[in-house]
């Protein structure tokens, strides 16, 4: 009997263990696809004359850009060691495997952010916005982002 409550303990942690792994990876997804919407849903949509522009929108866009930015080192602390179920994209193991320079890339995208701020009042001058907010992105995600479909 106390055979079976040991076992049965050790799968409830093991399955306890794996569901918080899972939420890891599912907020970092998460603040990822955030910052896709501001930047690619609405700005980059907008440089594309996909939609129409809104200075509005463009402010909200930035501003949630600059929030998320700010919590990218803090929500990839720890490695969930598995991607989120059915993702396209995924988090490299170089995240933690080097996580100084992975936190060195975040500075360059906030100064970007910062740079543009205020400066954005039509389509010409967001795409110049959009290309260097978008190549510090890509900083990062040449290096710690994965395709994994």
């Amino acid at each position: 009997m106390k055979r079976m409550i040991v076992v049965m303990g050790t799968l409830l942690l093991g399955a306890g263990a794996v569901m918080a792994q899972q939420e890891i990876a599912v907020q970092q997804d998460n603040l990822m696809r955030s910052q896709a919407k501001s930047l690619y849903s609405v700005i980059q949509k907008m440089t594309k004359g996909e939609i129409p522009y809104n200075q509005k929108a463009v402010d909200e866009a930035l501003a949630s850009l600059e929030a998320d930015v700010g919590k990218i080192a803090k929500t990839f602390e720890v490695n969930p060691k598995q991607d989120v179920v059915n993702a396209s994209y995924g988090s490299s193991p170089k995240v933690w495997q080097n996580k100084a320079d992975f936190d060195s890339k975040i500075p360059p995208v906030q100064k970007a952010l910062a740079d543009v701020k205020g400066k954005i009042k039509d389509v010409r001058s967001l795409k110049a916005a959009y290309t260097t907010i978008n190549d510090r992105c890509n900083d990062c995600h040449e290096t710690y982002r994965l395709k994994l479909k």
